[in-house]
């Protein structure tokens, strides 16, 4: 969804010294095509994997003069500015998820297609890997990863066959967790939906990452960020991103103005308008194009001035 991010965010970046926070680099797709467009835009670049970061170093090295990059977690924005001297900026892009790139690596362990050690960290310099949850984590609370963060209704089945099967070896590969999540779920329900790994894979990614923690602490700080008339963006893949990010708008472009008075409080008005009437969708052709984008849901806000 290049274009409508390009459309939503290029009001807010079109004067000199513009300051965009792309806080989640990935190989700096977005980034490229905004620095490329605004030519007086600088770029605060975040990332918290440290191969991503490297190669954007590469890829947006014709704009180095214009970029900085930062390996952190999206949830430390607030220190990140405040070590950059930018109390404020005028953009603020998030693309939720795993990147493509890290799916297509074996090595990393974010897969089902591939037999590989079961990693599954954004961050390789972080310690808790997919691994170590399911050969570690209680019945009780693997059941509830894969219930809360997977929407998987098989969690309680899934957890005590990985609990049986761990008994006798670690399970250490992409390849064994598959298999015994497939043997798992009943064979009239994995007929359809996709493949049967894929719930389990994204809760343990979400786990092992502490993504949904890491976004609540995120969305706030990226609004308070905003200086007037800046915008944000956020690319989320699956309902639980997208239901935090919903309600992080609402919550700011609402008025709170208690029903019984006659008149709006300044203090209780809104301090956001939405820029996208529900969440925008990719198009047939680019799902076409692109398979992974399918579950890509947009949403976008912009600050209102200080005195609304």
């Amino acid at each position: 969804m290049a274009g409508q991010v390009a459309a939503l965010l290029g009001p807010a970046l079109e004067a000199d010294g513009a300051v965009l926070v792309d806080a989640t680099l990935g190989r700096g797709g977005h980034a490229r095509a905004l620095l490329e467009a605004h030519p007086g835009l600088a770029l605060i670049g975040v990332d918290m994997d440290p191969a991503a970061i490297e190669e954007s170093r590469r890829l947006l090295s014709p704009y180095a003069a214009r970029v900085t990059l930062v390996h952190a977690r999206y949830d430390e924005m607030a220190e990140i500015l405040a070590g950059q001297d930018r109390p404020r900026v005028q953009g603020v892009l998030f693309d939720l998820g795993v990147s493509s790139p890290q799916l297509d690596d074996p090595a990393r362990g974010f897969a089902y297609s591939y037999d590989a050690p079961l990693d599954m960290r954004m961050d390789s310099t972080r310690e808790l890997t997919a691994a170590q949850v399911v050969n570690t984590y209680p019945a009780e609370r693997l059941a509830a990863v894969l219930r809360d963060f997977g929407e998987e209704r098989f969690a309680g089945r899934i957890a005590g066959a990985l609990v049986r099967e761990r008994a006798r070896a670690p399970v250490t590969t992409t390849g064994q967790l598959a298999e015994i999540i497939r043997t798992s779920i009943p064979a009239a329900a994995r007929r359809t939906g996709g493949n049967p790994a894929k719930r389990t894979f994204q809760a343990l990614r979400i786990e092992v990452n502490g993504e949904l923690e890491a976004l609540g602490r995120a969305l706030p700080a990226a609004l308070e960020a905003l200086a007037p008339a800046g915008r944000i963006v956020v690319l989320a893949y699956h309902s639980l991103e997208d239901r935090m990010v919903k309600r992080a708008f609402a919550a700011q472009t609402t008025d709170t103005t208690p029903r019984e008075l006659p008149v709006p409080l300044p203090s209780r008005r809104p301090r956001f308008r939405l820029l996208t009437r529900g969440a925008l969708r990719p198009s047939a052709e680019e799902i076409a194009a692109n398979p992974r984008a399918a579950s890509a849901r947009l949403r976008a806000a912009e600050r209102l001035g200080e005195a609304a």
